[in-house]
C-alpha cells in the first residue's frame, strides 16, 4: 500500500522483505510506524531481528514520528514514539526518523528548539539519535531551515535525513546544500529522482512519481558528488515511492532501484560503462 494508504502495510511479510534485501546485497534496510506496530504483534522485534542477523541485514532504521513539539502528556503522537522507541532498541538502529506536519514552512524555528532537544534526550537515554527530515510541504520546509534548527537543538544526538526528493523539489541547489551542510550534522542519506516538475500536488509526486535514480530529470550523480565533497561517508539509502515501484513484484522492484542507483555511483566514480 502507498504511504498514508488505508491500511498503510506493506503486502509483503516483514521476513520476505528482509530475505529479498540480503539475496540481493543490500545491507540494511528500514520499517515505518503501521508495519513495526504489525511486526510487534504478530512477529515480535527480537526475532525480525535475528532473521536479519542470520541474512546479513545491518541497520534496521524506523520512522516516523511527528507532532512531537506538542503537550507530551495529552498528545497521542506519544503512542507512536514509544514504539518507534522500543523498536529501535531492539534492533540498534542508528536513528529514528522524525518529520514535521503538513502545511506552509514556519518564520521561525524558535518554537521547535526545545522540543527537538527533548526530544534527542529521550533518543539518546534509549541508545539512538533522532534524524529530522525536512519535506517542502511541511512546517520545516528545506535543508537550510532543518540545519538552523538543528544547529540551535546543539545536540549530538539531534541531526538531519537528506533526501534528495526533498532537496531539489524545495528549490535548494547543489551549491546551497554544500554551504548550508556540516558532516556532523548529516545522519542518513536517501537517493531517488523525478521528473523536472512536480505531477499533482507535492505529497502526490513524492509518494506516487518518484522515479529511479538516473532515470529522471535530477542530477543524482551530482548530490552524490556534493555529499561526499561535503564529507558523507556513511551509508546510502534508496528511497523509491512510486506506484511503478509498488506494481513491480518484491525482487523486481528491489533489483530495479539497486540497479539503477549503482549506476549513478559508477557515474559519479568515472567507472560507469558506455
Amino acid at each position: 500500500m502507498a504511504p498514508l494508504g488505508t491500511p498503510d502495510l506493506s503486502p509483503f511479510s516483514a521476513l520476505d522483505r528482509v530475505s529479498a534485501c540480503a539475496d540481493l546485497g543490500y545491507t540494511g534496510m528500514g520499517f515505518s510506524q503501521s508495519d513495526l506496530g504489525r511486526i510487534r504483534d504478530d512477529l515480535g522485534f527480537d526475532r525480525l531481528r535475528a532473521h536479519a542477523d542470520a541474512v546479513g541485514i545491518g541497520p534496521i532504521e524506523v520512522e516516523l514520528a511527528s507532532d512531537w513539539w506538542l503537550d507530551t502528556d495529552a498528545s497521542p503522537w506519544r503512542t507512536t514514539w514509544s514504539l518507534l522507541v522500543e523498536a529501535a532498541k531492539a534492533f540498534n538502529s542508528r536513528w529514528i526518523k522524525v518529520g514535521t506536519s503538513f502545511g506552509s514552512a514556519i518564520p521561525s524555528v524558535a518554537p521547535l528548539v526545545e522540543p527537538l532537544r527533548s526530544l534527542a534526550d529521550e533518543a539518546a537515554a534509549a541508545g539512538t539519535r533522532v534524524a529530522l527530515e525536512p519535506l517542502p510541504f511541511a512546517m520545516i520546509a528545506s535543508i537550510p531551515q532543518g540545519v538552523e534548527l538543528v544547529g540551535r537543538v546543539d545536540h549530538q544526538a539531534a541531526g538531519l535525513i537528506v533526501d534528495y526528493w526533498h532537496v531539489f523539489r524545495a528549490g535548494t541547489t547543489l551549491d546551497q546544500l554544500a554551504v548550508a551542510l556540516t558532516p556532523s550534522m548529516v545522519f542518513g542519506v536517501e537517493l531517488c529522482d523525478a521528473d523536472a516538475e512536480p505531477r499533482g500536488t507535492l505529497f502526490e509526486d513524492t509518494r506516487d512519481n518518484r522515479r529511479y535514480p538516473g532515470e529522471g530529470d535530477q542530477d543524482v550523480v551530482g548530490f552524490i558528488s556534493t555529499m561526499r565533497r561535503i564529507g558523507w561517508d556513511g551509508p546510502w539509502g534508496v528511497e523509491m515511492l512510486a506506484a511503478e515501484h509498488r506494481a513491480r513484484p518484491l525482487m523486481d522492484a528491489l533489483a530495479k532501484a539497486r540497479d539503477a542507483t549503482l549506476r549513478c555511483f559508477d557515474e559519479a566514480d568515472g567507472t560507469a560503462q558506455p
